[in-house]
């Protein structure tokens, strides 16, 4: 899995030492929910405003502790929740947020092993409890990880924890509540979402998938294991005596990943640092299964001193075939029998430079599946993604066929994702079918299997859909018909709706006016702010979702982060890019999780009509007066955002008037999605003859 770290330590705060960490002023907007442009005015405007502590002079940090009594004491902020207290802690601590994590998923995995040993330690004094700590975590360290001078989660020394000790009896009381797994689940979803260009992650959906292909496997490894959560997922399913094996090449990621599959798992938990190519950890390591999500498109990965390593079976990659040096590694590290899924970029299937190791790749019988994924299933989003399934050989194949398949057409519309229901069903089905029987039928536009001499051509060329059946044609007369048929009712109803001519225009009317911030101080409304993460398959409504105007789409990282969840007659606010909308939220989008660079309104129905709401809060005027630029974006402060003051009957008047626009635009977008089918479906009946010229 890739997962890696680029370098750096992320995070979002300054430094820190052990009176209390400090926070930057991004970190005090998230805290009120506004925007930063209004922690530059309360700095300008209050004199009380807590003076800066450390930082920069363009970047300034300030104590948490003095921030969060002047936010209280403005009425900005009710209380700050233990958990972001702690998650500051963690990432203002002065050696960076992974050395903090490091410290904090030691002691949580103490709490969860031996409480009594943290009970003993942590009933005196900060000094105290920093010198009893290391032989405590010894006991633990040792019992999940093996002896100390083999493991990658190092003890840490009383002088290192001594800094992190508010941090980690912060910790302690938050796992006192979810636990210390759901603890360190949080706190490690939160650092990966603050470092977003640090970490290339696998989804989760994915990973099942690709362990689920794996299937049942006593040891597992993955030799570019990142974050862990192709372990994680492999380890799902537990079984007795199972062992986790995990190699990668950044020191500091391979001991978080190390915590987290120790807290997430009672599997035995092996992770070594270093890079697996060039300096392989477990050379003797025969596994039954390996799931791999390398990094793509490196060109430094070994090639010049690696030209006679013995993992080259099926022969020596090129300095361009980076991913197929994996492939072999991963084969090379599985027991005969041994299955490897491994996640590729489409270009790996084609390339000229790749065609010889893939045909003895096919030849010797190693590669049983390619399966190309929607667009959207890991980054990069827009690529669609291959797994290759490979099967160390027993024995070479009497007469060898390869399943070929193409989960393109369940991708999901935007940037919400594939449909990962019908992925893996179709994908699973296919490949349960074939492994047991070593062919399957054909099913057009999904899946078929090849002989394997088929495809030793020149090329030897592996994409799914060079060699696919074509689906049922898009231009089916019958399915094209039905479209045009829901088009010309859109457009009726589309007429139906279109407003009616404005009056005369008169000169605007002078109105009293409020503002959002006004109205949640006043009990009018509830304010709230999407999270960093949240609890595992609850769907998403991400801003492009709200700008789209389509279902919820998204996935939040996994965390103990309680989400918000939208209920009916709710009004959110995309905060970010500028544009004006505003959605009142119905059956068909209650109960999603509020996405990141959301904003959601909750309004009082005795005191405002939600469509009165969002209406006013579309007017072009209004974002453009609460808005604030940076060099390459635009954030809605929306705090700032005004309303008339009007009896509800008033408001309902409005409210009525704002739903009919609405419905209009609502209908606008489905002719708009209808005519593109309709256009895509005749293309595609002309260009393949399913639709006569002639008609």
């Amino acid at each position: 899995m890739r997962d890696k770290g680029t370098g750096g330590t992320g995070g979002t705060g300054g430094t820190a030492g052990t009176d209390g960490a400090e926070v930057t002023a991004a970190v005090i907007a998230r805290l009120a929910g506004v925007g930063r442009a209004a922690v530059s005015n309360w700095r300008r405007r209050h004199a009380d405003f807590p003076q800066p502590v450390g930082g920069t002079e363009t970047s300034p940090s300030f104590a948490l502790a003095d921030v969060e009594a002047w936010l209280r004491a403005q009425g900005k902020l009710a209380e700050v929740p233990p958990r972001e207290r702690v998650w500051q802690q963690v990432a203002g601590h002065p050696e960076g947020p992974a050395a903090a994590l490091a410290h904090a998923g030691c002691v949580l995995l103490l709490i969860h092993d031996r409480p009594p040993l943290w009970l003993e330690a942590s009933a005196g004094s900060d000094e105290r409890l920093a010198a009893m700590l290391p032989a405590a975590l010894d006991h633990v360290l040792d019992a999940r990880f093996g002896p100390a001078p083999e493991r990658t989660v190092p003890t840490p020394i009383a002088p290192s924890l001594l800094p992190s000790v508010p941090l980690l009896r912060g910790a302690a009381e938050l796992a006192a509540g979810p636990g210390a797994r759901k603890t360190f689940a949080f706190l490690l979803g939160r650092h990966l979402d603050a470092s977003p260009r640090q970490y290339t992650l696998t989804p989760d959906p994915l990973a099942e998938l690709m362990a689920e292909l794996a299937g049942p496997a006593r040891t597992v490894l993955d030799p570019a294991c990142g974050t862990g959560t192709l372990l994680r997922a492999a380890a799902a399913a537990t079984r007795p005596g199972q062992e986790l094996y995990g190699q990668d090449d950044d020191p500091a990621l391979a001991t978080l990943t190390a915590l987290r599959l120790a807290l997430s798992t009672d599997a035995t938990v092996r992770v070594a640092a270093g890079d697996s190519l060039r300096a392989d950890a477990l050379p003797g390591l025969r596994a039954d299964a390996a799931l791999c999500h390398p990094p793509f498109n490196e060109r430094n990965w070994g090639h010049d001193e690696l030209a006679y390593d013995p993992r080259w079976e099926y022969g020596f990659p090129a300095r361009t075939e980076s991913e197929l040096a994996w492939v072999q590694h991963a084969l090379a590290r599985v027991r005969d029998g041994g299955t490897a899924v491994v996640l590729m970029p489409p270009a790996a299937a084609s390339r000229r430079s790749g065609r010889r190791v893939r045909a003895d790749l096919l030849r010797r019988g190693a590669l049983r599946a390619v399966i190309a994924l929607p667009a959207g299933a890991a980054p990069p989003y827009s690529l669609p993604l291959h797994l290759w399934v490979l099967r160390r050989p027993e024995k070479a194949p009497a007469q060898p066929e390869v399943l070929l398949a193409d989960a393109g057409q369940f991708a999901g519309e935007g940037r919400g994702g594939p449909d990962w229901r019908s992925v893996r069903e179709a994908v699973l089905d296919a490949w349960g079918a074939f492994d047991r029987t070593g062919r399957l039928d054909e099913r057009p536009g999904l899946a078929r299997t090849l002989p394997v001499i088929e495809l030793l051509d020149d090329d030897v060329d592996l994409a799914p859909a060079r060699h696919l059946p074509p689906p049922t044609a898009t231009g089916d007369g019958g399915r094209l018909t039905d479209v045009r048929e829901r088009l010309d009712e859109t457009l009726r109803l589309t007429a139906e709706l279109t407003p009616a001519a404005p009056a005369p225009g008169r000169a605007a009317p002078r109105r009293p006016l409020t503002t959002v911030g006004e109205l949640a101080r006043g009990g009018a409304l509830t304010l709230r702010t999407g999270t960093h993460g949240g609890r595992a398959r609850v769907p998403v409504l991400t801003d492009h979702d709200v700008l789209a105007g389509t279902a919820p789409s998204g996935t939040l990282p996994e965390s103990d982060e309680e989400p918000v969840l939208t209920e009916p007659g709710d009004v959110v606010v995309p905060v970010l890019g500028g544009g004006t909308v505003a959605r009142v939220v119905d059956a068909t989008t209650a109960g999603a999780a509020l996405g990141r660079n959301l904003v959601l309104l909750r309004p009082d129905p005795a005191a405002l009509d939600p469509w009165f709401l969002a209406g006013f809060l579309r007017g072009t005027a209004n974002h453009r007066q609460a808005s604030s630029y940076a060099s390459t974006a635009t954030r809605l402060d929306v705090r700032r955002l005004q309303l008339p003051r009007l009896p509800l009957d008033a408001q309902r008047g409005y409210g009525d008037r704002f739903r009919a626009l609405d419905e209009f635009e609502r209908a606008l977008r489905l002719a708009g999605r209808l005519g593109e089918q309709l256009v895509r479906g005749l293309y595609d009946g002309l260009t393949d003859g399913t639709v006569d010229p002639g008609r």
